[in-house]
């Protein structure tokens, strides 16, 4: 009986190796189909995180989209106006008030850099006698040239015959230099004669040349055919803008 034991101890090996086997290798599958269950879900967790969680009928409103959804006009009432009220009336932006300019908008034909010295290059001069007041004539300047001209002090008078060119009657000193702008006049009162002969014989001219101050350079002035008369009370005035101021 124990040699039959011992036979059969051996026989049964095999068929416990293969139990054990078989039993190994089904723990493996269902390990396997577990792991593949395992990842699907993880995949399937992170899409659904990615999409964007929608909100219910009943939900809150956010902030972005209560913002989002304000009328357009509220932000426009904030903006800025097209044009500025002025004075109760509307002004188109950029335009300027009344009174100036832009910058270099316009030429200003009496700033400094534009003034020259009225002289017998760019000026017209005539020489013309007067009824009223008696023995008067009056000289009138005309600017022929491209800038506003200054008619500094008083005319340099020159008759024929004269010794010495007539003083300024002081008292019609205008409060400002005369300026005369492209085409512009000016004028001056030459007395010519006493008319009752308390100055002196006197004598005919029959030509005249005017000066300018601070010019060496005369223009000659046309006379009547038959020339002035001049004795020793020959006076002019300062030069000013009104033919009337001189003659007064």
């Amino acid at each position: 009986m124990r040699a039959s034991a011992r036979r059969v101890l051996p026989r049964s090996r095999p068929f416990a190796t293969a139990g054990l086997a078989a039993v190994a290798l089904a723990t493996l599958s269902l390990a396997a189909c577990s792991g593949s269950g395992k990842g699907e879900g993880v995949r399937q967790e992170g899409a659904a995180s990615s999409q964007p969680s929608q909100q219910g009928p009943d939900a809150l409103p956010s902030e972005s989209s209560g913002s989002s959804g304000a009328p357009q006009g509220a932000h426009a009432s904030r903006g800025k106006p097209a044009g500025e009220k002025t004075g109760g009336k509307n002004r188109p932006s950029g335009a300027t008030p009344h009174g100036t300019q832009r910058a270099g908008a316009t030429h200003d034909p009496y700033a400094p850099e534009n003034r020259v010295p009225c002289t017998a290059g760019n000026t017209e001069v005539t020489a013309t006698p007067v009824s009223r007041p008696l023995n008067h004539m009056l000289l009138t300047v005309t600017n022929t040239g491209s800038k506003t001209c200054d008619l500094t002090g008083y005319p340099v008078v020159k008759f024929e015959g004269a010794q010495s060119v007539p003083p300024v009657m002081e008292n019609t000193k205008p409060q400002a230099v005369t300026s005369l702008p492209p085409g512009g006049k000016g004028y001056a009162g030459v007395i010519l004669s006493a008319g009752d002969g308390s100055s002196g014989e006197g004598h005919t001219a029959q030509s005249l040349e005017i000066g300018f101050q601070g010019s060496d350079k005369m223009a000659e002035a046309a006379l009547r055919a038959k020339g002035v008369h001049i004795d020793n009370s020959l006076r002019v005035t300062y030069w000013v803008t009104d033919s009337g101021d001189a003659l007064s």
